[in-house]
Parts: structure tokens; C-alpha cells; sequence
């Protein structure tokens, strides 16, 4: 398969671009960093990807060393794609994008899809402050669920529920979230305004974000 055009630069932001600079490859980063995904859910959470534009990224990113393609074992018998440690490494650029982007974000446009999990990014560097120790964060929206693992100098973070309790989970809308997200409202001022809900008890890694709700 022939390479696609390159920059021609002898320079890493170039390089750079040249592989993941085409449009919609970051936002197929952005989702494989919540986990391995199928086909099908991928072009599920990249509302406006025509399938032979996902197909054929997919294919670069193959080539390109950042994603990987595996099977999994019966009875799923399908296939997942999953980054590589190289696509893994690009969480840091989806995270400064995302604090570059957040001031732009108003209300959502008519046009605008949404996804829990997009929340996220946004979201890591206040949930990494807050953490004095690693710590699984669940944030739950009414457009979906999603959680982080943060603290220790790893962070991730992936769509729907923890597995297991979580050390934090908080309950807040859409807008509150940004509002976190862009620091403009720490999580226990949201508390004390009834905007954010603490759902259940509190672990050790984050009893200082919201005090007297330390897990016993």
C-alpha cells in the first residue's frame, strides 16, 4: 500500500503530522485510548466517519505502527483494534488539545453529538491534581458513564462503570463537568452548591477534594 502524501520536512512536528495529521485519525486515538473497540463501535462514537474514510484511517494507523488488530477468542470470535504503545503515546497531545479546545466549548450546537467518555480528556489534569495517591475516578452524566485511573504519574481512562468501587465517583451534568474540566469550579465548591453528587463513600487518594466523606 502506497504511503500516503508527506510533509517532506525533516522536522518531528512534520513527521508527526504526517501520521496522525489527517482528519479524523486523533479522534480514532481519542476513542481507542477508552479501550480496545470494535468496528462497528468506533463508527458508532464517531458520529459523521463514513465507513470507507474509518476503514481506510484505520488501515494507515495500522501501517503506521499505532493501532493494532486482534481477534478475540470465542465465543466473541470478533475483532478488536487496540493502540499500540507508540498510539498509546499520543495521550499526552489528545490532553493538550483538549485543555486548548475546552475554552472554545460553549453550549452544545443542534448539530453537536455528545459521548460521556469525551469528557474525559478535558478532565484528566483536575482529577490528576486532586489524586494524592492512584485513585479510579467514575464520572456518571446523563449522556453516559465513564472512569480514570490517575495518581502515581499513570493515568487512563476508559468508557462505562469502574470495575469494582471506585475511589471517587461523582454524579453532575454536562456543563458542570466542563466547568470542573476548565477549573473554574473545584469539585467540592460543586458539592457544596448541590451541582455535583458524591455517590458513596470516599477513598484516602481523594479524601481532600471532598472532606468528611472518607471510605471507613
Amino acid at each position: 500500500m502506497p504511503r500516503r502524501r508527506s510533509y517532506d520536512q525533516y522536522c518531528a512536528a512534520a513527521r508527526a503530522l504526517d501520521a496522525v495529521g489527517d482528519r479524523w485519525t486523533l479522534l480514532i486515538v481519542r476513542e481507542l485510548l477508552a479501550g480496545p473497540r470494535r468496528y462497528t463501535d468506533l463508527h458508532a462514537d464517531l458520529p459523521g466517519v463514513s465507513t470507507d474514510m474509518l476503514a481506510s484511517r484505520l488501515k494507515d494507523m495500522e501501517r503506521d505502527g499505532l493501532v493494532a488488530r486482534r481477534r478475540l477468542p470465542p465465543p466473541a470470535s470478533a475483532y478488536v483494534y487496540e493502540l499500540t504503545d507508540r498510539g498509546a503515546g499520543l495521550l499526552p497531545v489528545l490532553r493538550a488539545l483538549a485543555a486548548w479546545g475546552a475554552p472554545a466549548l460553549e453550549a452544545p450546537r443542534p448539530t453537536d453529538a455528545v459521548r460521556a467518555h469525551w469528557f474525559a480528556l478535558p478532565l484528566l489534569d483536575v482529577l490528576e491534581a486532586s489524586a494524592t495517591a492512584p485513585g479510579v475516578v467514575e464520572v456518571r452524566l446523563d449522556e453516559g458513564v465513564f472512569h480514570a485511573r490517575v495518581g502515581g504519574g499513570a493515568v487512563k481512562y476508559a468508557d462505562g462503570p469502574a470495575a469494582g468501587a471506585p475511589d471517587l465517583c461523582l454524579r453532575m451534568d454536562a456543563a458542570t463537568c466542563l466547568a470542573v474540566a476548565r477549573g473554574s469550579l473545584p469539585v467540592g465548591e460543586g458539592v457544596a452548591a448541590g451541582r455535583i453528587e458524591v455517590v458513596g463513600e470516599v477513598g484516602d487518594a481523594f479524601a481532600a477534594v471532598v472532606p468528611g466523606t472518607m471510605r471507613a
